[in-house]
């Protein structure tokens, strides 16, 4: 006799320590463009040595990016796990792909920063072409003051809809998260400051979670507290 051999499934859930993704995320990518902007100048220039004066700040800020996104991915899963069957098809879409772009702009910008480190490294006796040099600066600035914040801008903005609608955040962090995307989708800005916008608000999001879990869990304690005892 053939004999069915039977498995015991359980259902996956989210890791506790998923909640803290975020939180890292907002630390590493902050440090990361602090140390980047402190070592890249300011205005567009042709001057290439900041290449080698900032070396080190900007090979450990290439370091620490990597880690930044695959944090980032796991708050994305965080926040589809809050949204649970309260998830909306065309704002959940929006959200996803908005979230991935901006992810994959930022490393684009990141691989461009890199690709000067890496041939100053190999050969730092080379004089670097200054025309290289202010088309790969320029075009990292393009890239993730331009367009990953706008990403980011609309990830923000579909992620406020979805709560407005379903209920699941109060107002006020609804409406604060409408006005930052807007100033992240209107303003053009180089700025440090207004890059740092977006991690900002993960960690701000990410703190409003780790809160509704522990307010979730003392609301439990308390219901067995005060529960008749069963025996």
């Amino acid at each position: 006799m053939d004999k069915t051999l039977e498995k015991d499934y359980r259902r996956l859930t989210t890791p506790r320590a998923a909640a803290v993704a975020g939180i890292l995320f907002a630390l590493l990518f902050i440090t990361s463009l602090i140390l980047l902007r402190s070592a890249i100048p300011e205005r567009l220039n042709t001057d290439a040595a900041w290449v080698a004066t900032g070396y080190q700040r900007i090979t450990i800020a290439l370091g620490l990016m990597p880690f930044a996104g695959i944090a980032y991915l796991w708050f994305i899963g965080v926040v589809r796990d809050k949204l649970g069957d309260y998830e909306d098809r065309f704002f959940s879409s929006v959200f996803y792909g908005s979230s991935l772009l901006f992810l994959g702009l930022v490393f684009v910008a990141m691989a461009v920063v890199g690709g000067l480190v890496a041939g100053y490294r190999l050969n730092p006796g080379i004089t670097l072409n200054s025309q290289v040099i202010y088309f790969s600066r320029a075009m990292m600035i393009q890239l993730s003051n331009v367009y990953a914040l706008r990403m980011a801008g609309v990830t923000m903005i579909s992620l406020a809809t979805i709560w407005l609608r379903t209920g699941l955040a109060p107002r006020w962090l609804v409406w604060v998260t409408y006005a930052l995307s807007l100033a992240l989708l209107l303003v053009v800005n180089f700025s440090l400051w207004v890059t740092l916008i977006y991690p900002a608000w993960v960690l701000l999001i990410s703190l409003f979670i780790l809160w509704l879990r522990f307010m979730n869990k003392d609301a439990r304690i308390l219901a067995s507290e005060i529960s008749p005892n069963k025996g």
